[in-house]
Order: C-alpha cells, then sequence, then structure tokens
C-alpha cells in the first residue's frame, strides 16, 4: 500500500494553515456579511431579530478520545455541539467560529479531516463558518467554538420561563450516546494489546452514530415555529435528563413531575445496557451527550404538541416546594439528583 504523505504544520505556517483549512467555507446565510478571512467576522440580523451568542470547549482526553474518534466526526459533532445551544433558545444557528489548539502529533491531513466533518455540518445545517484562531497546544487537541444564531427577540426561549401545570417535553430519545461511548471504551479496553483488532459493534451502530455523530434538531424548533408554539422554557440535554430538568426547575423556581414509563429509551440502549449489566434508565437519566432538547409548554397545546410526532411529552410542572421526581409505574417517587444517580424516597 502506498504510504500516506505527512506535511507538518510548520511547512505551512499558521496562516497558511488557516487559508487552506477554510478554503470553500463561503458564506451562505443572508445574515454574513463578511465571514473569514479578516480581523473580525461582520454579521448583521434581519432587522428586529435577537443576536445569540454562545460557546464551548472541546478537550482531548476529556470530552473524546482519539483511539476510536474519527477526526471527521469529530468535527461533524462539534458543530453539533456549538449551535444545539442556540436551537435551545427557540433561534437557528448561522455563524460559527472554530478556534484550535493543535499538538505536534497532528498533521496537516488530519486537521483537513476534521475540517471536512465540520464544513459538511455546516453545508446540513447552513451555518456559516466566519473565523477562527489556531495556536500550538502541549496538551492535545483543543477545539474553542463560537456559535451564532438570530430569532425575533419575542420568540427567544430562556431557562426561566416554566410555569405551573406546563407540560414537560422532549425530542427523539435517551441514553444512546452514554451507551454509544460504553461500547468504545469496552472495545479499547478488550483490544488494547490486539495486533489488527476488530472491533465488535455489529448491531450497535445507532448508539455509535448517536455519540460519535449527533445530529442538529434544528427540525424540532422549524417544527415548533410551524404550530406556532413558543416553549415555555427550553434546554439542550447535553448533561443528562435529570441534571438538565433541574437547570430549568432552578431557573424557573419550580417543580417538576416526570413519569418513568413516558421516556423513551431505544432497544440498541436497553440491549448493549443488558449485555453490559447497566441500567438503561440511569443512561437516559445521567448519560448526557444526546444533544435533545427539553422544552415546555402550556398544557393547552397539548393536542398541537403531540400532533408534531417528533416529541414525547414526559410530564408536568409542579410548584417549587415539591421538588423534581421521576414516578415509576408502582406510583413509586425517585427525587432527582443532578450529574448522579437517583435516590429513593
Amino acid at each position: 500500500m502506498e504510504k500516506k504523505r505527512r506535511t507538518e504544520i510548520a511547512e505551512l505556517g499558521e496562516f497558511g494553515l488557516i487559508d487552506l483549512l477554510t478554503k470553500g467555507f463561503d458564506p451562505a446565510d443572508a445574515s454574513t456579511l463578511r465571514a473569514a478571512g479578516d480581523d473580525a467576522a461582520v454579521v448583521m440580523p434581519p432587522s428586529g431579530e435577537a443576536v445569540l451568542c454562545s460557546t464551548d470547549a472541546l478537550l482531548e482526553g476529556i470530552d473524546f478520545d482519539l483511539t476510536y474518534f474519527p477526526l471527521r466526526h469529530l468535527g461533524y459533532k462539534a458543530v453539533t455541539v456549538a449551535a444545539s445551544d442556540i436551537l435551545a433558545m427557540n433561534a437557528l444557528p448561522s455563524q460559527l467560529m472554530v478556534s484550535l489548539g493543535v499538538s505536534s502529533k497532528l498533521s496537516v491531513e488530519a486537521l483537513q479531516e476534521l475540517y471536512e466533518g465540520i464544513a459538511f455540518a455546516c453545508r446540513e445545517q447552513g451555518i456559516d463558518l466566519v473565523g477562527g484562531d489556531t495556536k500550538a497546544s502541549m496538551t492535545g487537541l483543543v477545539l474553542g467554538l463560537t456559535a451564532l444564531g438570530h430569532a425575533p427577540k419575542e420568540k427567544v426561549v430562556s431557562r426561566g420561563g416554566a410555569q405551573q401545570n406546563d407540560l414537560i417535553c422532549i425530542s427523539g430519545n435517551l441514553g444512546a450516546a452514554y451507551m454509544g461511548l460504553r461500547l468504545l471504551e469496552r472495545e479499547k479496553r478488550v483490544l488494547a494489546d490486539v495486533k489488527d483488532p476488530e472491533p465488535k459493534f455489529a448491531g450497535y451502530e445507532y448508539l455509535l452514530e448517536k455519540y460519535l455523530k449527533p445530529r442538529l434538531r434544528k427540525d424540532i424548533v422549524e417544527a415548533l415555529a410551524e404550530e406556532g408554539i413558543v416553549p415555555t422554557s427550553m434546554i439542550d440535554l447535553s448533561d443528562g435528563l435529570s441534571s438538565d430538568l433541574m437547570q430549568i426547575c432552578k431557573a424557573s423556581k419550580c417543580g417538576a413531575r416526570i413519569y418513568l414509563d413516558r421516556i423513551p429509551i431505544a432497544r440498541q440502549t436497553y440491549a448493549l445496557a443488558e449485555e453490559l449489566n447497566a441500567d438503561p434508565v440511569v443512561a437516559a437519566l445521567n448519560g448526557g451527550e444526546d444533544h435533545e432538547l427539553l422544552f415546555t409548554v402550556p398544557l393547552a397545546l397539548q393536542e398541537q404538541v403531540m400532533r408534531m410526532g417528533c416529541v414525547d411529552v414526559i410530564g408536568h410542572i409542579t410548584p417549587e416546594s415539591t421538588g423534581v421526581y421521576l414516578v415509576t409505574p408502582d406510583g413509586a417517587d425517585i427525587r432527582l439528583k443532578a450529574q448522579g444517580f437517583p435516590e429513593k424516597e
């Protein structure tokens, strides 16, 4: 086999590398007046719309492991991680900035793979890459992400607007991304000393995709707009249902009841959990990185929400004094805790 050429970053220099990586990222959103290539991006949203800005960081060894995380998938996931926070405010993401901390172990070709994933996700979601920066890193690959978006200011949704009796709704299913990570970690451990490793992923492809290449739920925000629904509160499910629901309750000064038998969990999540002797409910509550949307709407809109077909109603908002609980099918109440196991009372 022909050996692939490895181009060292030093051969191009910082500006040559930036020019190479950002080549072909032509702006498409009407609000982008000036993209990459100048001292700053220039963005002008439509008149009367608010600008939203969010930032994230992804660190090698903490947020991802390059042993099993393809760089194209990492680039794609980076866009999802950054832009999902804009969607969680009921707005559409429009621009993205990516700053890199790069170690010497990565070649120019490796960074091109990373940017291929970024480019694919940006094209798919209609997001413009408008800038960033590149620095040397002594601790591995670091991605600094800044996402911009816009929406009519009266339709921007925060975490703090949930009202008593509101319905608690989620998109998609929960726990799949966490179980995908568990699968990858298992195969890495089992095959650590194998010369030609052949990981056993058959039957769990969905779980791998949910972890390695999670899709933006732009369709949910668009569907809500089509129905004329403005949620009372909303959050991106990145830390797990338990933690993120408690964030809404804390900001809205309310309690909540969610019902175990209403939480959607994929068949592959159940199957792998059984194989690993794990609890799929704990994965759904505390796993994180699902990047689905959790939101609340007034009780009167239940029929409209159910008509959307891509959302499940899993509970309702209660007074703050009642706390935040998971209700089991037999009627037992389990107090939810942030970033931990549920505690039965």
